[in-house]
């Protein structure tokens, strides 16, 4: 059997992106094909960690906009990423996978505070942890929550699944001549203002040399053959 090419790692995935063709809530078959990849990846031998957006549910800037105090916004944002966490760890256990969730603000009767040792030994024993409430903080991303779990961890990359196939030099969406890269660094991201993280999450990489791949989960299956090395998507990194 070929041997995974990375042996821990932080998977984020967007909240969006589990709420599938509906783009609002849950879409259990989507979270089920994502599930059922990920108990593959474990059972390769990776360890492996996930931090979940929460957009299907809640953005906080973007859906408090100006009617409500930022914090407050963000706070429930967090909360949204936690009804996510728990629906993901929930299909992981149904298919004997196991499985923690802990989260930046203290929820004890439903997950374990983060506590890096305590998630590091549960990958060490081949749990799944997932990490819910980002980084705890108002004011920066899941995306950045992500970037600092994955450095926390000492996680070999960041697998960064969206609904997007890759990095463009502009949204593919809007111009039918964006051109899908490969491979790109850091700076290039940060001087083109591309879309892949926020700059908070990007500059935090690239200051821990922590390699993201990008790519799309509409097929599940991208997260297996990213783990296997396959060239899917774009990978940022220090140099090309």
């Amino acid at each position: 059997m070929t041997q995974p090419k990375y042996k821990r790692i932080l998977l984020k995935i967007s909240g969006e992106a589990l709420a599938g063709d509906a783009h609002r809530g849950l879409d259990f078959d989507v979270i089920g094909g994502v599930c059922d990849v990920v108990k593959k990846c474990s059972e390769a031998g990776v360890e492996i960690g996930i931090v979940v957006g929460g957009g299907n549910f809640w953005r906080g800037l973007k859906d408090g906009g100006e009617h409500m105090e930022r914090t407050r916004a963000d706070h429930m944002g967090m909360l949204a990423t936690v009804i996510n966490a728990l629906a993901i760890a929930d299909c992981l256990e149904q298919r004997n996978v196991p499985v923690r969730v802990q989260t930046a603000i203290e929820m004890n009767r439903i997950a374990e505070p983060y506590i890096r040792n305590k998630a590091i030994r549960h990958l060490e024993k081949g749990r799944v942890v997932i990490f819910g409430c980002g980084t705890g903080n108002p004011f920066f991303s899941t995306d950045t929550g992500a970037v600092l779990r994955a450095a926390e961890i000492g996680a070999d990359a960041i697998l960064l699944a969206k609904n997007v196939d890759g990095v463009y030099s502009a949204d593919p969406a809007r111009d039918p001549n964006a051109v899908r890269y490969d491979t790109i660094t850091y700076d290039e991201v940060l001087a083109q203002h591309l879309a892949v993280m926020d700059t908070t999450a990007t500059s935090l990489s690239m200051d821990n040399h922590l390699p993201i791949v990008l790519f799309a989960l509409k097929d599940p299956e991208n997260i297996y053959r990213v783990v296997m090395g396959e060239d899917i998507g774009t990978v940022v990194k220090e140099e090309k």
